[in-house]
């Protein structure tokens, strides 16, 4: 998968998941106990995890690849 792929793909799951969070805050989603779950635990950490993962992606992989190139000597 390309960069560009992976930043499109992480952008829409970051937006899309955003929508209902703005429905939980200024919406009537928040008298609904099975939405309230679904927001809390399911949408909220997908939205904080994509938008990590597009600020800080690339240093991750850079770590990461530097730690196994150390394991492997």
């Amino acid at each position: 998968m390309t960069n560009a792929t992976e930043r499109k793909i992480l952008r829409w799951v970051h937006i899309i998941a955003s929508v209902p969070i703005v429905g939980y805050i200024y919406g009537p989603v928040a008298e609904r106990p099975e939405a309230v779950i679904v927001v809390r635990f399911i949408l909220f950490p997908a939205v904080v995890l994509t938008g990590l993962w597009m600020w800080k992606g690339m240093w991750l992989k850079n770590w990461w690849k530097k730690k196994i190139a150390m394991a492997s000597r």
